[in-house]
């Protein structure tokens, strides 16, 4: 069972930057992904949160969302080069690479494939899912998919009692941040097993129903702008969160340096 920390001071003027770093996973890619699949075979309950800007600015205005975020068993990965450069300017170890959410989806799959493990997904549009569904089929013959919801359902929570009916090996949450990470951690207590993860919208570019950026924008780390490139509406939501991100740090090294001054 996951242990909830005891956390104080959750937001407001006593609200740190650095809460969230010292979370955030600073070993190898390659450790992080053997130490799921080590876990997947062994039945190792997991959490996985991957964190941008936009992540940490809303655990700072949802205190179930910052429970998630520093409980010590949840694994937060750096899926972003905001994380990466965040982290470096309060002084912590850089984190090996950013871990994106359709990366780790990916490297799940192959993982349920080869393991012949059951795979449950919740979220997105239904003909996504579906589409989703087929792809899985097509490509890892020996997955099980023990079923699939998407996220227009009105009783997100009846949902999950399904889910847990099915007692799947990974379970994939795709309804957004921080609704995702939200009702995952509150049901994490009804689960021996599982690696759950909140992945927002893989389930579109994984289905084949959206593009994924170009090799050049992942290789400097511009997925982020490409998205934007398709999908203007993201700009007001992410000038928003990243913003107020760069402010809060800047803010903290400058207190910090004061300090040691």
């Amino acid at each position: 069972m996951l242990k909830k920390m005891n956390i104080k001071n959750l937001g407001g003027k006593d609200f740190l930057m650095r809460e969230y770093f010292e979370k955030i996973y600073k070993r190898s890619q390659g450790e992080f992904y053997n130490l799921i699949k080590d876990n997947l075979i062994n039945n190792q309950k997991t959490f996985v949160i991957t964190a941008n800007p936009e992540t940490i600015m809303l655990a700072e205005e949802n205190d179930i969302l910052k429970s998630a975020f520093l409980d010590e068993e949840t694994i937060v990965v750096p899926d972003g080069i905001g994380i990466v450069k965040g982290a470096k300017m309060l002084g912590y170890k850089k984190p090996d690479k950013t871990i994106t959410g359709i990366a780790l989806v990916e490297e799940l799959f192959r993982y349920c494939n080869d393991y012949k493990k059951s795979l449950f997904l919740f979220g997105a549009k239904k003909s996504v899912l579906d589409a989703l569904v087929k792809k899985i089929q097509k490509d890892y013959p020996d997955i099980c998919i023990s079923g699939s919801i998407d996220g227009y359902v009105e009783n997100k929570q009846e949902a999950f009692a399904t889910i847990k009916e099915k007692n799947p090996d990974v379970v994939l949450v795709a309804l957004g941040v921080p609704n995702q990470e939200i009702i995952i951690y509150q049901n994490l207590k009804d689960f021996d097993k599982g690696i759950f993860v909140g992945v927002g919208g893989s389930f579109d570019v994984l289905s084949g129903m959206k593009k994924r950026a170009p090799k050049i924008f992942l290789k400097y780390n511009l997925e982020w702008l490409y998205r934007i490139t398709r999908e203007p509406k993201r700009l007001k939501r992410f000038l928003k969160s990243n913003v107020k991100y760069i402010s809060k740090i800047k803010d903290e090294k400058k207190n910090k340096t004061s300090k040691d001054e």
